[in-house]
């Protein structure tokens, strides 16, 4: 049966992590712009506190989650869902309001010490918690993992960094309905 909590349960944050995948949904509040949902992976989620999480955002072709974030001040309207396709069934959705963090960014820093080096880093999200649920799952089909895909930090290292930034100035600064996303300068390095 389904519950919902005003902060993260210490059994979840932990089980959290060890997800292969979470899929992030994003919306910004101009109701003629696109909804977004992104698959994301390796290790780049974080629990950081019972009301706060973060991933390491990498390169990617779009950058629609970024751009629907940066356009409300106050920090975009994002939900995070979490599946488990392995063992007890279970779905966890975790609500809130995410900031970007960019290098050069104040918090970038502090935040981004929380994750692995992966080439092709574009950003750190950091998402305030302000509602938590969990369902059933029983309709989430079982499936074993077979291992994390490689070909994007495989690409972004073959790339090398200058040819990343090129690539994140050409390909994310704009969202697909125009939304400013990444600033220019936002580099590693």
């Amino acid at each position: 049966m389904g519950q919902t909590f005003a902060e993260i349960p210490k059994e979840f944050a932990g089980w959290f992590e060890e997800q292969p995948v979470f899929f992030v949904a994003t919306a910004p509040a101009d109701t003629e712009t696109h909804v977004n949902v992104s698959p994301r992976g390796l290790d780049t989620f974080r629990v950081l506190d019972a009301k706060r999480v973060a991933w390491l955002d990498l390169t990617g072709s779009g950058v629609e989650t970024i751009a629907h974030l940066k356009a409300d001040e106050a920090g975009g309207r994002i939900t995070l869902m979490f599946c488990a396709f392995e063992g007890s069934p279970r779905i966890v959705r975790l609500y809130g309001r995410g900031r970007v963090n960019e290098p050069g960014d104040d918090a970038y820093d502090e935040l981004r010490r929380q994750f692995p080096d992966l080439p092709g880093e574009r950003a750190v999200i950091d998402v305030t918690v302000n509602r938590v649920s969990s369902s059933c799952g029983y309709g989430v089909p079982l499936m074993e993992f077979a291992g994390h895909r490689d070909e994007l930090v495989e690409s972004a290292r073959r790339k090398g960094e200058a040819k990343m930034a090129a690539y994140r100035a050409r390909r994310n600064a704009e969202s697909i309905d125009g939304l400013p996303a990444l600033k220019p300068t936002a580099q590693k390095g």
